[in-house]
């Protein structure tokens, strides 16, 4: 379900266009159908009792999606329309329901008059937001279809500049998973010709907000979509950052494991052999760096515990997420084999001295 607040016009355009040939009145409060001019007469009689609210017509019109029409009755409809106005407060006050049949979905279009019965006006202020919430609500009590959003949106049939506002929602909807913080957010959009601009406040320039620019267009972020704004994806970088530090802390202990049971097994000059558990000729294989979290040495070359510099590197399509996550498993998995190998050396060891005693 979704509703589409109509700005402007007057009670005659307006009462014109939604009683159509392909319609039906579904209700009417305070207007006697299906007479236009009689209902328009009554909308601005009404109008008269607050003659300083000069936006006095209300049109809202409310669309289904084609899966919700075989359940979708008059009845249903104008329950729904009737919860949608008293959720929306539009209450005591003239009103007009009408069902369009001229289209493959549902829907249907009200008429209200924001001068109410005893002159007091029917609010809008944020009424955008509100219909966007009451719709998502009554959408869900309803059981009706969930529309796809934005992705079921026909890029090509875009006009400006909602084409361009589509390209930079495409854009950052593909880039956020691969960044980390702002800068890099910066950084990967300037590389598809989008401008990240901004917007702060007093003397220590503390940003407030976001927008972002491309073909000479400019839209807050919020505008591109709810998620894009700066406070959303302040709050997502945040998160990344937290989700980060708790992925480099695991790393860290792995690296930890690894480098204790590595010193075990390999240290004191004794290589590792898979065959007899001890000397041997194997020699290392150099050590990788994992930066903060320091650096790994590498079994020889000869050892069960297989690792290498291409297993630890970040692959192509990976986030950095991904990749830590990926990483800290080898390295765990190999320090659990050498800590085995560790414990069954000395079993080994014990039972020979006590053959030898």
């Amino acid at each position: 379900m979704i509703g589409k607040v109509i700005s402007g016009g007057s009670f005659g355009g307006t009462v014109s266009y939604v009683m159509k040939e392909q319609s039906r009145v579904l209700e009417a409060r305070g207007v006697e159908p299906p007479g236009v001019r009689e209902m328009v007469e009554d909308f601005e009689d009404q109008a008269r009792l607050n003659p300083r609210l000069q936006q006095n017509v209300g049109h809202i019109s409310l669309s289904f999606s084609p899966e919700d029409a075989p359940k979708l009755t008059d009845e249903q409809m104008t329950q729904i329309a009737k919860e949608y106005m008293q959720k929306m407060g539009i209450t005591d006050t003239q009103y007009l329901l009408v069902r369009h049949l001229d289209q493959p979905h549902p829907h249907c279009h009200l008429v209200y008059n924001r001068v109410g019965d005893h002159g007091q006006t029917i609010s809008d202020r944020n009424i955008k937001l509100r219909n966007a919430k009451v719709c998502r609500e009554l959408t869900e009590r309803f059981g009706l279809h969930l529309a796809p959003g934005k992705e079921a949106v026909r890029r090509e049939r875009l006009r400006e500049p909602d084409r361009t506002r589509y390209e930079i929602y495409d854009t950052i909807r593909q880039e956020l998973p691969r960044c980390r913080n702002w800068n890099e957010l910066r950084d990967r959009l300037k590389r598809h010709g989008i401008e990240t601009i901004f917007k702060r406040k007093g003397a220590q320039g503390t940003i407030e907000g976001v927008k972002f620019a491309r073909n000479g267009f400019v839209f807050s972020g919020s505008k591109v979509d709810r998620a894009f704004s700066f406070s959303k994806l302040d709050s997502h970088f945040g998160q990344v950052q937290q989700r980060q530090a708790t992925l480099m802390s695991g790393l860290k202990a792995a690296v930890g494991s690894f480098q204790a049971a590595f010193a075990g097994l390999f240290g004191g000059g004794r290589p590792f052999s898979a065959a007899g558990g001890g000397g041997g000729g194997s020699h290392g294989a150099g050590s990788v760096s994992l930066g903060s979290a320091g650096s790994i040495p590498l079994p020889p070359f000869d050892s069960p515990f297989a690792l290498s510099p291409e297993m630890m590197q970040r692959r192509e399509g990976e986030s950095s997420e991904e990749h830590i996550a990926r990483i800290t498993v080898l390295i765990n998995k190999a320090a659990e084999a050498m800590a085995v190998a560790l414990v069954e050396r000395k079993r080994r060891m014990e039972a020979r001295s006590r053959k030898i005693g």
